[in-house]
């Protein structure tokens, strides 16, 4: 696909390089802050599971109760094998059960007894990453045996009722009916509880609660499909919001293939900590890296505040600054779904071509990326006809312009949601324009100097004039002060601010040293 915006390389690089500096001080921020989220995550990796009658995970009452006693700086994994050396438990979630009923107190270990303390918190974290390993060969082995979708872009369509049960047969059935990839939306306000639900459920809003065994439930389910259908279909949930590390270590851990995973998208819109958000994220791309899963970033959303022509260049800043945080992490080229919409108003003049402008720069801008398009939303009207029309448009911009990831978009989008008999007519529609189409995107080439190129080099300017704004002030501030769909986010305020803590001297995390000495 290179060449066909005549994009200047100078300039390219230049892009690539100012978003190198806008993002260091944040990886530096990352690499000197734990959360509790983090810390939870690393004794999942150890072993601690379930959850106390009241359905608070022992994971959250074993952190607390560390906390209480010693703080967060240290890292939890110290005084939590310290305290189990000392108190005769082998089992870590018996530990938690223990200190939830105040009979364990927590130090943080020094000399000896803090070398054995380290040593046996690195065992066991190990043996949760050997398993997120054997995961991660297990899709390897069945990708050969059932094989990868014949065609791309992949077909990703979501599933939203609420209940794991009925969302099962569904995602079957929209496999069956030519979706590659299966999104189990999440529960409305999920995002904003910082513990992770224990056990299936039936009951979420609009979605249905990521849990551990919700994942297992469905992945089993997919497996059974995927041997039915001879290809292998993929899986995808969220890695965002307030559990944004143990999110990705139960993906890992369950064999999930994708997940949700923007370094911006809970500062947004969930108006989560910046702090918090950047340290989250960074220790869960580290597991999706170590898990070979792709993440799919959120600058779609950018576009359902501000204007999709107006703000074109927030966009590709926003895949810049994920493609250097994921890369920093350990992600590798083929698991950046980098994420970008069709979202500008039908009503503006050469509305399609502009698009066509916009999805070809991301292609170009990434060429080894699994680009993730996104459909229409901001301008449905809940009139199905035009609503399916847009759609096709949409289909038709993705397969002209070699996107990796294209989401069904449905024309009851932001009215109800859809019933089995929309997303039926939707693959229809995604069926249709893919084959008609065919190799489109090989025959597509925009005439030199024409609109389609004036567009997308005047998109790339605007990107790297904003990001020599963003140099000049950090990006913490561009944050604050609106820069990506005009939300304003301090970096000393929003939710979760107070799991936050600074590395004292001595901090440990086994699962990070395990993780980056293997990158």
């Amino acid at each position: 696909m290179s060449g066909k915006l005549d994009l200047d390389p100078v300039l390219v690089a230049r892009a690539r390089e100012l978003a190198r500096r806008a993002g260091a001080p944040v990886v530096e921020l990352a690499r000197s802050h734990t959360t509790v989220s983090v810390e939870r995550a690393v004794l999942r990796l150890a072993g601690v599971s379930g959850a106390d009658p009241d359905g608070i995970p022992w994971v959250n009452r074993l952190v607390d109760a560390v906390v209480a006693d010693v703080g967060l700086g240290h890292g939890v994994a110290a005084p939590v094998f310290d305290a189990m050396a000392r108190e005769g438990v082998a089992d870590v979630t018996l530990l938690a059960q223990k200190a939830a009923a105040g009979s364990v107190r927590f130090e943080v270990p020094v000399g000896k007894a803090g070398t054995a303390a380290r040593r046996a918190a690195r065992r066991a974290v190990a043996a949760g990453v050997r398993l997120v390993d054997r995961r991660r060969a297990e899709r390897e082995r069945l990708v050969r045996r059932y094989g990868d979708p014949p065609s791309r872009p992949w077909i990703y369509l979501i599933v939203a009722t609420g209940d794991i049960y009925e969302d099962i047969p569904q995602a079957q059935a929209a496999a069956r009916a030519g979706a590659d990839v299966i999104a189990v939306i999440r529960s409305t306000g999920q995002s904003l509880l910082d513990y992770v639900p224990e056990g299936a459920t039936r009951e979420g809003f609009a979605g249905t609660y990521a849990t551990q065994e919700n994942f297992r439930l469905m992945r089993a389910a997919l497996d059974q499909t995927s041997r039915e259908l001879g290809r292998y279909v993929r899986l995808t949930n969220y890695a965002s919001g307030l559990c944004m590390p143990e999110m990705a270590t139960l993906a890992g851990l369950e064999r999930l293939d994708m997940m949700l995973n923007d370094s911006m998208y809970g500062i947004l819109f969930r108006d989560i900590n910046p702090v918090r958000t950047f340290v989250d994220q960074r220790f869960s791309r580290q597991v999706h890296a170590r898990a070979g899963i792709i993440i799919n970033t959120g600058e779609d959303n950018y576009l359902t505040t501000a204007d999709a022509v107006d703000e074109a260049h927030t966009v590709t800043v926003s895949q810049l600054l994920n493609e250097f945080f994921a890369h920093e992490a350990g992600l590798a080229d083929w698991q950046l779904g980098l994420g970008h919409a069709f979202e500008i108003n039908p009503e503006v003049p050469e509305s399609f071509r502009l698009e066509l402008a916009h999805a070809l720069l991301a292609r170009e801008l990434f060429p080894d990326a699994p680009l993730k398009w996104m459909p229409p939303t901001k301008h449905m009207t809940g009139d199905v006809f035009r609503g399916n029309l847009l759609d096709g448009f949409f289909n038709l911009v993705g397969t002209m312009t070699g996107q990796g990831i294209l989401l069904v978009g449905m024309m009851t989008e932001a009215v109800v949601t859809p019933w089995l008999s929309d997303r039926d007519i939707a693959l229809q529609n995604v069926r249709y324009v893919l084959g008609a189409a065919g190799g489109l995107h090989e025959d597509f080439v925009p005439a030199p100097g024409g609109f389609i190129q004036q567009r997308a080099n005047r998109v790339l300017g605007e990107a790297v004039d904003l990001l020599e704004r963003i140099g000049e002030q950090s990006l913490l501030t561009a944050i604050a002060e609106g820069t990506f769909g005009i939300m304003k986010r301090p970096a000393d305020r929003g939710k979760g601010l107070a799991g936050v803590a600074r590395h004292e001297s001595g901090y440990y995390n086994p699962a990070t040293d395990i993780l980056e000495r293997a990158s």
